[in-house]
C-alpha cells in the first residue's frame, strides 16, 4: 500500500486502484464528537446539488454512487465513481470538530483508499482550526486521480458549506452568525443549495426531544446505532459478567435449550480468543432493549439468549445480527418500526459491557438514533464508574408523539440479582430473570 503525504497526488490506475473502493475516515479525536463527510463538486468546485453532500444527514448520493456508513471513530465512504452522474468533476472529503476542541487536539488520524494508499496525519499538523479538508477525488483528462490536501480550514462543517457555494438551512443548529454563501457560477442568478446539518446532541441525564411525524402519519424506519472505540486499550478480556435474559410469565423454562446455549457460549468465547490473538482491543459492548406494548406486554429484544425480536410482527423491535468479535465497523443496530409506533408505549435502551473494559469512559461509546427526515439524535455514554450496565435512553410514546430522554443511569450486579434485574427494578417493567448467554 502507498503512503501518501501532505500535497501528494496521483493517478488512481497508477495506483493500482479501479473505479469503486471504499474510502475510510478514522479519527482519534480523544472523546470530541468529530463528523467526516464528503462534497460532490461540479466543475467549478461548488455544490451545485445538495443531494451530493453526503454527511450525517443525508447518508448516501442519490443514484448510491458514495454512501456513508458512520462508526464510532471511523467513517466508511463506498464509492462507485463510475456510477457518478458527469455533472459531478471532484470528490471532497472533509472533517469538522464539534464543541470546544480543535485539529490541534487529534490523535494519530488517516484516511485509507481501498488497497492503494494511505493518508496519515495528526492534531501536530494543525493549529486551532475547527475544521480540514482531508483529501479529493477529481477527474481531470477522463482519468480519476487523488490527491491528499490535509489543509486546516477555520470554522466548522457550516463554514465549509459556504465554502462550496451551499448554504445551512434555516432552523439548524448553526453558529450566530453563518458566513454569506459563494453563488455559484450561472449566466443568471440562482439559489445556493440549501442543506439541513441540524444534529441533536442530549447531554444530560433528563434531556429530552420530541420527533414529528412524517406526512401522511408515522415515523419511518427508526434506526438506534450503538458504537464504541474499538481501538481504545482495554484491560485482558474478563470472564463475561453475569447477565441475564428475559422469560414471561406462564412459560416454561427452556431447559432443552441449555446445550444449545452452552454450546453457542463456547463458541463465543473462541472467537473473542481469535479476536485478541489478532489484536483486537476486546471490548464487546451489547445493545438491547425493554420495551412495553400499548396493551401493557413486556418484553426484552438482546442478543443474550437470543430474542432478537421482530420488525414487522410484535414487538415492532428487531436487533440486527450480534458482533461476538467487537470488530464490526458499524456497531450494534437496533431497528424499530416507527409504521406501527402505535402499538409501543416505552422502550429502554441499554447496552452492557459483554467483554473488555468494565469502564465506559475507556469505550468512548456513543449511541444515535435516526428517522427519516429528522435530525440525528446522539446519546454519549460518558458517565458510570465500574458497573456493567448502562440504561441509556428511552423511546416513549406520549400520546402519538416519539419522545427520546437521556437516562444514562448505570447499574452492576449485586450478590446473586443481575445487573439486568437491578435495571428492570428501577424502570418498573416486572419480568421474571434467569441466567442466559449468547
Amino acid at each position: 500500500m502507498n503512503t501518501f503525504s501532505r500535497g501528494q497526488k496521483g493517478k488512481l490506475a497508477d495506483l493500482g486502484s479501479g473505479n469503486a473502493f471504499d474510502v475510510i475516515v478514522e479519527t482519534a479525536a480523544a472523546g470530541a464528537s468529530v463528523d467526516v463527510s464528503c462534497f460532490g463538486l461540479d466543475a467549478n468546485d461548488k455544490l451545485s446539488d445538495d443531494r451530493y453532500m453526503v454527511f450525517y444527514n443525508q447518508l448516501a448520493s442519490p443514484e448510491g454512487a458514495v454512501r456513508l456508513e458512520l462508526g464510532g471513530a471511523r467513517a466508511r465512504f463506498s464509492v462507485n465513481l463510475d456510477a457518478l452522474p458527469t455533472t459531478i468533476a471532484k470528490l471532497v472529503f472533509v472533517s469538522a470538530i464539534d464543541g470546544a476542541a480543535t485539529m490541534r487536539s487529534l490523535g494519530a488520524s488517516s484516511l485509507t483508499l481501498g488497497s492503494a494508499l494511505r493518508f496519515p496525519w495528526s492534531g501536530a499538523d494543525f493549529g486551532d482550526e475547527k475544521a480540514m479538508i482531508v483529501a479529493e477525488l477529481y477527474r481531470r483528462d477522463g482519468q480519476w486521480r487523488f490527491g491528499a490536501v490535509g489543509q486546516g480550514f477555520n470554522g466548522g462543517l457550516s463554514a465549509l458549506l459556504a465554502h462550496f457555494g451551499g448554504s445551512e438551512a434555516a432552523g439548524a443548529a448553526a453558529p450566530a452568525s453563518t458566513p454569506t454563501p459563494t453563488p455559484a457560477p450561472a449566466a443568471a442568478a440562482r439559489p445556493a443549495p440549501t442543506v439541513s446539518l441540524s444534529k441533536i446532541t442530549l447531554d444530560k441525564r433528563g434531556d429530552k426531544v420530541s420527533l414529528d411525524k412524517r406526512a401522511g402519519g408515522g415515523y419511518g424506519r427508526i434506526h438506534v446505532n450503538l458504537n464504541w472505540d474499538q481501538a481504545a486499550i482495554a484491560p485482558p478480556p474478563q470472564s463475561p459478567p453475569p447477565a441475564a435474559a428475559a422469560r414471561s410469565g406462564g412459560f416454561l423454562d427452556r431447559l432443552s435449550s441449555m446445550a444449545g446455549e452452552l454450546a453457542n457460549k463456547a463458541g463465543d468465547l473462541a472467537n473473542k480468543a481469535g479476536a485478541a490473538r489478532k489484536g483486537r482491543s476486546g471490548i464487546d459492548l451489547d445493545l438491547g432493549c425493554m420495551y412495553e406494548l400499548s396493551d401493557g406486554r413486556k418484553g426484552l429484544v438482546q442478543a443474550l439468549g437470543n430474542t432478537f425480536g421482530n420488525y414487522e410482527g410484535e414487538p415492532f423491535i428487531q436487533l440486527d445480527a450480534d458482533d461476538r468479535t467487537g470488530a464490526a465497523a458499524n456497531g450494534e443496530n437496533l431497528f424499530i418500526n416507527g409504521e406501527r409506533f402505535d402499538k409501543i408505549k416505552r422502550a429502554v435502551i441499554f447496552s452492557f459491557i459483554y467483554e473488555g473494559a468494565a469502564n465506559w469512559q475507556v469505550t468512548n461509546g456513543v449511541v444515535t438514533i435516526t428517522a427519516p427526515g429528522q435530525a440525528p439524535v446522539e446519546v454519549r455514554l460518558d458517565g458510570g464508574d465500574r458497573q456493567i450496565m448502562c440504561a441509556i435512553a428511552q423511546i416513549e410514546n406520549r400520546g402519538g408523539q416519539l419522545v427520546i430522554t437521556k437516562l444514562a443511569e448505570y447499574f452492576q450486579q449485586q450478590g446473586t440479582t443481575s445487573a439486568h434485574e437491578l435495571m428492570d427494578r428501577h424502570f418498573g417493567f416486572g419480568m421474571r430473570w434467569k441466567s442466559g448467554s449468547k
